[in-house]
């Protein structure tokens, strides 16, 4: 069901990109995976001239000029560009750059940074909105609300939740960065139907070895990047606090695509699938 609805929205949206020649013309600047997502999907693309490093889906959208990390973006080569509209996720910056690109005259539209399925459709309809497109923006909207409350008919069957870390950094020198409180690891987690097992502080911060060990994780979450840069699967796995750890014993780590997982994204409802299904096999949820 979910992905006869999502390649319905894909057909209508996703390579639809003459169909936007009758809503405004725009050059869009866009910044944050997740809004060149939704850009592609509204049929935009064409109008993008330029995106950010972290802009890597889908494969359309690649071959356009960068403009560097989000978070360190400078004014001069994006105003070089000549654009008339900045679509940009919650935390883009730094905020003194936007206040120049503001001050030469770029409209400049941001996403609150909510990783929430909540946040997500909000992320949609204001990009939708911006591009004057917003019937489009509430279709793609209602797919995905729609999507998601399938999933989460299923993954309310579990009974019970696996204990999970999400890790950064391992194997970077010093204590491995774990995800707390308030980030998109541990909503990810949730929608997913684990528990986040650190719940003592809010965003990420260092776990140490004695912490890591009596927090007893069942799975380890990592991305492909930190476990690539720490060299597989084995070597995470030979970290003595994690071989310590139940998830160490049975070997039990996970690894996904970074946007994918934490990008809370129009793939949101594949990230939740996809995570769903390592965390509780039994789901079988398809696609």
């Amino acid at each position: 069901m979910i992905r006869i609805a999502w390649v319905a929205i894909t057909l209508l949206f996703g390579g639809a990109a003459a169909q936007a020649a009758d809503g405004p013309s725009h050059r869009i600047v866009s910044v944050g995976g997740a809004i060149s997502e939704i850009v592609y999907a509204l049929g935009f693309v064409d109008s993008v001239v330029a995106i950010d490093t972290t802009s890597y889906y889908p494969p359309e959208v690649l071959g356009k000029p960068k403009v560097g990390y989000l978070r360190q973006l400078a004014s001069e080569p994006i105003l070089a560009l000549e654009p008339t509209l900045m679509l940009a996720d919650g935390d883009t910056g730094p905020p003194d750059v936007l206040a120049q690109m503001r001050d030469a005259g770029l409209n400049i539209v941001m996403a609150a940074d909510d990783p929430s399925l909540q946040g997500t459709l909000a992320k949609v309809e204001l990009v939708a909105a911006a591009l004057g497109v917003p019937e489009k923006g509430a279709t793609l909207a209602a797919q995905l609300q729609t999507e998601m409350s399938v999933l989460k008919a299923r993954i309310d069957t579990v009974s019970e939740r696996p204990r999970v870390v999400f890790l950064l950094s391992v194997g970077q020198g010093g204590a491995p960065l774990a995800a707390g409180n308030d980030t998109a690891a541990a909503a990810i987690i949730e929608l997913a139907g684990g528990r986040n097992i650190v719940d003592s502080y809010d965003g990420y911060k260092p776990l140490s070895p004695e912490a890591m060990v009596a927090a007893a994780p069942d799975i380890i979450l990592v991305t492909y990047r930190s476990l690539g840069l720490l060299g597989g699967a084995d070597k995470l796995l030979a970290i003595p606090e994690i071989a310590a750890t139940p998830a160490g014993a049975e070997r039990r780590v996970v690894a996904m695509d970074g946007l994918l997982l934490l990008g809370f994204s129009l793939r949101l409802p594949q990230a939740v699938r996809d995570l769903a299904n390592a965390l509780h096999p039994e789901l079988k949820l398809a696609d």
